[in-house]
């Protein structure tokens, strides 16, 4: 049996799929995921095929050998099955609803891993400068790595101690507290992007990215110091739909962060695996354990359901109100 043949990055529906993706606002990392799993689809069914002549039994003959054949987790099957509810919906514009008569994998039971305080506080004390407070960040107000990469300036509240995260997980936006011991970094860290920002405007730079129409209805906001990301990629990139030079500043990349963490692990002498998601599994642990309502727990994370924030065991009340982050007490 001849090998699947290879679907080009220009692939039209590929192309159509990412400016879809775009004109809805969803986040890169979502973009990056759905167009994955679109181009191994039709690399499944051939690249020259007509999807819309696919009948739904195929698809979710696709999906089902995910979980048996492949053996992915359930959580990368519903990611795919989301993917292509996506695809056919709002590219092809064939509603045929959510594709869910697959045979599921069957979802692992495992318990996140969950540092004490005192690990908490090793971590950290071996990372330096915009990375110790990132890791900062992820503890005290529980933010997932995306989210706190995805910070802007204008997010920041210092007078109410509050932390706006716009379109997290889910495309919902949810205030978090900023913890007492970060308001001092933070207006450093902002300070110092101020003076960057400043020098990238002299350069005819300072683009944030901003959704494509943004730039026409209100072309100063996108070189606003509101709109800077709080932690940027160090070097100017071309930023997408921007005018003029179109230079600016994305955000720093994830997997700086994560070698930054990996580093300060093996150093600290901690010997659990941590990744920047463990950061908030200790946050909203060691929130239940000092007797928060998971109610409130669960706000503060963002999660849709309760049922999530109890196998984090998270919780967080009226955001950021009434609540000690727990960076506040080591």
């Amino acid at each position: 049996m001849a090998p699947p043949r290879p679907v080009p990055e220009s692939h039209p529906l590929l192309e159509a799929t990412r400016r879809r993706i775009r004109a809805r606002h969803l986040s890169p990392r979502t973009e990056k995921s759905y167009v994955g799993w679109v181009r191994r689809f039709l690399r499944h069914i051939h690249p020259q095929s007509d999807p819309r002549r696919i009948g739904s039994a195929e698809v979710n003959r696709f999906l089902t050998d995910l979980g048996s054949r492949d053996q992915v987790s359930s959580t990368t099957q519903n990611q795919a099955a989301s993917a292509l509810t996506f695809f056919f919906r709002e590219v092809l514009e064939d509603d045929r609803g959510a594709f869910r008569d697959f045979v599921r994998a069957k979802p692992a039971r495992r318990l996140p891993i969950v540092l004490s305080e005192d690990e908490v506080a090793a971590v950290l004390g071996q990372l330096s400068g915009t990375y110790r407070l990132i890791g900062s960040l992820l503890y005290g107000s529980g933010l997932r790595l995306s989210e706190a990469l995805g910070l802007r300036i204008g997010h920041l509240f210092v007078d109410s101690r509050q932390i706006l995260v716009r379109a997290g997980k889910g495309d919902k936006d949810r205030r978090t507290m900023m913890p007492v011991r970060l308001v001092s970094p933070i207006e450093r860290q902002i300070a110092r992007r101020e003076e960057t920002h400043r020098a990238d405007l002299r350069r005819g730079a300072g683009w944030a990215p901003m959704p494509g129409a943004q730039y026409r209805i209100a072309p100063r906001r996108g070189r606003s110091l509101a709109a800077q990301y709080l932690f940027p990629a160090s070097r100017l990139n071309r930023i997408d739909g921007a005018p003029g030079t179109g230079l600016g500043r994305v955000p720093l990349h994830p997997s700086a962060m994560q070698r930054a963490l990996g580093k300060a692990v093996r150093r600290s002498g901690v010997q659990k695996r941590v990744t920047c998601h463990t950061f908030r599994h200790s946050f909203a642990t060691h929130l239940l354990r000092s007797g928060y309502d998971p109610r409130t727990i669960q706000e503060l994370l963002g999660h849709k359901s309760l049922r999530t924030t109890m196998v984090y065991t998270h919780v967080l009340e009226a955001p950021g109100v009434g609540v000690t982050s727990p960076l506040d007490r080591i």
